[in-house]
């Protein structure tokens, strides 16, 4: 069966963004939380007033992967990419692909013109930063030491122009 796309979050989202991030193994239980605080906020005050907007991939019926997104506060057409995540047996399949694509047209149809997104500097993202690359995004800056000693903040930039 083909992988269907959602937009929206449904009170389900909740449980499934924990399986997803929990399934990829990059992620701490602290940081599982921020992932479902995030759907928390956009069900308790909508997308729009958020600012957390969701795409969800499905196959099935069950989600297989997700992206959220949302604006910059205090800029025009810039958006971050919060979160991209794809069930762990899913990983490679395009899942990923087409959930960036559909973030990317999105944010445009939102007004904006670029995305940000940050990942770890640690060898075990180094698959993570292949990805934002092969998607268009360039390498922007470098923060050392940012989550932990050794453990950097890589942020990448990609224009929608």
């Amino acid at each position: 069966m083909a992988v269907s796309l959602r937009s929206g979050v449904k009170p389900e989202d909740r449980t499934a963004v924990r399986r997803l991030v929990a399934s990829t193994g990059f992620f701490s239980g602290p940081e599982e939380e921020i992932a479902v605080e995030l759907v928390d906020d956009a069900l308790s005050k909508g997308e729009g007033p958020s600012g957390y907007h969701f795409i969800f991939a499905e196959e099935n019926g069950q989600a297989v992967g997700y992206v959220c997104f949302g604006p910059i506060a205090g800029t025009t057409a810039s958006h971050d990419l919060y979160w991209i995540v794809v069930d762990n047996g899913r990983r490679g399949g395009g899942v990923g692909r087409l959930l960036e694509r559909a973030c990317g047209e999105a944010v445009a149809k939102l007004g904006g013109r670029r995305i940000y997104v940050d990942t770890s500097s640690r060898a075990q993202y180094e698959p993570t930063r292949a990805f934002y690359r092969a998607c268009g995004y360039a390498e922007a800056a470098r923060l050392d030491d940012f989550y932990a000693a050794g453990d950097g903040k890589v942020i990448f930039v990609k224009s929608l122009d």
